[in-house]
């Protein structure tokens, strides 16, 4: 597969040498800037898909009538939080 370049991008002189401060041993600034937009594409596709199952479960709940309280769902956060902390705890 051919490879494409991004657009040449012009900052800030600071934010150049912040970027270049926290370079990895061996990484490259171009490196750096792949992996830096290959993370926004991933969370803003799974922002997305975050969004678009939340307005289906909205959908759903409109069409049958079918909610959950709120204090039930919080109840079960809860508990999956307490479960996750006496993991921790015991590791």
């Amino acid at each position: 597969m051919k490879t494409a370049t991004f657009p040449p991008l012009r900052v800030d002189p600071q934010l150049r040498q912040d970027t270049e401060s926290v370079l990895r041993e061996g990484e490259s600034l171009s490196q750096f800037i792949e992996q830096a937009v290959r993370s926004q594409v991933e969370l803003r596709k799974a922002n997305e898909a975050f969004l678009a199952r939340g307005l289906a479960s909205r959908d759903r709940a409109r069409q049958t009538g079918h909610y959950v309280d709120a204090d039930v769902v919080l109840g079960k956060l809860h508990a999956k939080l307490d479960a996750a902390k006496a993991r921790t705890s015991r590791s």
